[in-house]
């Protein structure tokens, strides 16, 4: 093996960014604050994400010495247990017009108009349609319902909504219902229909939430109160991104910014409501913009102490804008992929568990992220249509068997768990079958 990995990602270099991955100190004082538990700080984030940045690439022996920090700190921290949700993904709709260059999920509004002629392979599910959907998933076991859907011109938070809109000219992105083949109904009204039986709804992104009171005064708070009080029961931090408006600028011109993000989330947790938080990455930004945005991860952390999970999504870049306009060739390498939760877990010394996603690395690659500081391998997802429509090439589902089976070949503990890792079930691989016992309804019957 080479003893450097130059990055993959060449094309990160033709983007004239502000922050830029250069630090005043060696890559040894990072690795020694992190290995001592101290507090990192953002450049000690740059020093551990380029393995240090007087060379050229990623140094191998220096990245395992990362790794090795993170998987120790993962130990101390959850010990050997490795969890996972029984979850579906019910995404309502792919019709959306913010136009982000790294998303092949959204399909044109226009496309969905009842006056559109031509071909649309794109969808919009009424709120009865995911009502019989969740009611499924939920006889079978389903614990967690999570729901992230484009920006539907439709869509509303509500009736009172719906009038304010109406009256505003055709500004803030809107359509009435009446110009759809398909009514998605109202924010309240999928949330209300995905409540079933008391299963967990995990949705309504700071993004949507953007959405529910565009043309509005309301507040972020005024928003998750409502959409709480139909059955929300948490909300995904995703739309995240990169937190750096440079890269934003660039990706999703048309997206939130870094602090109406913040502010959303900051008003989730004000209502009571648990967050989880992402960074998606691999695409036009560098080491300082990662280091950047944990760090303003970790200061919401601070604030509201409502995360629950980070999550590392590695960008899937086949089938997206930013690959077919030239933008980039690729996504990030393996080595930056394992030094993204490394070093995730060691600077988000405030948030306890750290995702391994499946979906976007493989079962193989998505166990050794369980060795590099990750400590929860997603979910059983019944379905996942962002990643696919990227081009991802990972499967759509993950059975109990299965996760019982992986999580025990490398010698750690499986653990079903509650989207707030509250509840958790430690599963004996001697004790087959294996089904999920967590959800309003299960009973330990496999989900297929």
């Amino acid at each position: 093996m080479d003893a450097f990995e130059a990055s993959t990602n060449v094309p990160r270099a033709g983007f004239e960014f502000d922050h830029r991955p250069e630090t005043d100190q060696p890559f040894e004082n990072a690795l020694e604050k992190a290995r001592s538990g101290i507090r990192l700080d953002v450049e000690d984030a740059i020093e551990l994400l380029t393995t240090g940045t007087d060379t050229a690439g990623i140094d191998l022996v220096r990245k395992e010495q990362v790794l090795e920090a993170a998987d120790r700190r993962r130990a101390e921290v959850v010990g050997e247990e490795v969890t996972f949700v029984t979850n579906i993904n019910n995404n309502v709709t792919t019709a959306c017009n913010v136009g982000c260059l790294f998303c092949n999920f959204k399909d044109a509004a226009q496309r969905f108009e009842s006056s559109h002629d031509g071909e649309n392979e794109g969808f919009t599910k009424t709120p009865g349609q995911s009502r019989e959907i969740v009611r499924d998933a939920v006889e079978r076991g389903v614990y967690e319902v999570t729901s992230v859907s484009g920006l539907h011109p439709a869509l509303a938070l509500d009736d009172e909504h719906h009038e304010i809109l109406s009256g505003l000219d055709g500004e803030h992105n809107y359509k009435p219902p009446a110009a759809y083949e398909v009514d998605p109904g109202t924010y309240l009204e999928q949330i209300d229909a995905m409540s079933v039986d008391g299963v967990h709804v995990h949705s309504m992104t700071p993004e949507e939430a953007y959405h529910a009171r565009r043309g509005t005064g309301w507040s972020y708070e005024d928003v998750f109160e409502r959409l709480r009080d139909a059955g929300l029961d948490s909300v995904p931090g995703t739309a995240a991104e990169i937190l750096v408006e440079e890269v934003r600028e660039v990706i999703c011109p048309g997206k939130i910014g870094t602090d109406e993000w913040l502010e959303a989330m900051e008003a989730a947790a004000s209502v009571g409501l648990g967050t989880t938080a992402t960074i998606m990455y691999g695409h036009v930004e560098n080491e300082a913009h990662r280091a950047l945005h944990l760090d303003r991860i970790r200061e919401l952390q601070d604030r509201t102490d409502a995360i629950t999970e980070f999550v590392p999504l590695s960008f899937i870049h086949h089938e997206t804008p930013l690959k077919e306009q030239g933008m980039v060739e690729n996504g990030a390498s393996i080595h930056e992929d394992e030094l993204m939760i490394a070093v995730s877990r060691l600077y988000l010394d405030n948030i306890d568990h750290i995702q391994s996603s499946w979906v976007k690395y493989g079962d193989a690659q998505g166990l050794k992220m369980l060795t590099c500081g990750a400590d929860d391998f997603m979910g059983t997802i019944l379905s996942e249509e962002i990643t696919k429509r990227a081009g991802g090439e990972f499967g759509e589902f993950r059975s109990v068997r299965e996760y019982v089976d992986m999580i025990t070949s490398i010698g750690r503990v499986p653990v079903e768990r509650s989207t707030d890792y509250e509840m958790r079930r430690r599963i004996d691989p001697k004790a087959g079958p294996f089904g999920p016992t967590l959800g309003p309804k299960a009973d330990g019957t496999p989900l297929l």
